[in-house]
């Protein structure tokens, strides 16, 4: 499968990481049909078993990327991207994808923060964000996606960076 979903996958998310890094969308004419595509490209290469794989990806990287939306942190066009990206790469890869994407992410966001001279403000919000939840995991009232005033950054190239170099290091 890792081979089939290699140039349609590669192809969305740059796709994806332009219109993100332009517009801070992500647009379903280009996400939907990929995710539909998904489940129909397996069932045809792999039969039940592929689609079986399809939809445990499509839902991992719902219930996990979904929860992040939830909290705040996350806009709907990365879940839909990540669920999408999942139906087309299965669980594993996907587990693989998205722990390159963290790390991806949190680097990016690192270098953002140093450049742009707010990294003391970047580990005092980690440090209030995690604070918060010791009275159980919630969205934060100020450091989410809602605030006008909260800084944003697009995720988009972090998920085009895990999910590349998920290919290179998946487990079949």
């Amino acid at each position: 499968m890792h081979s089939v979903a290699w140039w349609p996958t590669l192809v969305v998310v740059v796709v994806a990481t332009f219109t993100d890094l332009r517009s801070r969308r992500v647009p379903n004419w280009l996400v939907l049909p990929f995710m539909a595509a998904g489940p129909i490209v397996s069932i045809v290469v792999e039969g039940g078993h592929g689609l079986w794989e399809s939809f445990l990806g499509w839902g991992f990287a719902a219930l996990i990327f979904g929860f992040l939306n939830w909290l705040g942190g996350m806009g709907m066009g990365d879940v839909k991207l990540m669920a999408a990206i999942g139906a087309w790469i299965g669980p594993n890869q996907l587990f693989i994808a998205m722990i390159m994407t963290f790390l991806a992410g949190g680097l990016m966001a690192l270098v953002w923060s140093v450049s742009k001279g707010f990294a003391g403000e970047l580990f005092g919000n980690t440090g209030a964000l995690l604070g918060s939840w010791k009275s159980g995991i919630k969205p934060h009232k100020e450091l989410n996606l809602d605030n006008p005033s909260a800084r944003k950054m697009p995720y988009v190239p972090a998920i085009a960076i895990g999910v590349f170099l998920s290919f290179f290091a998946a487990v079949k």
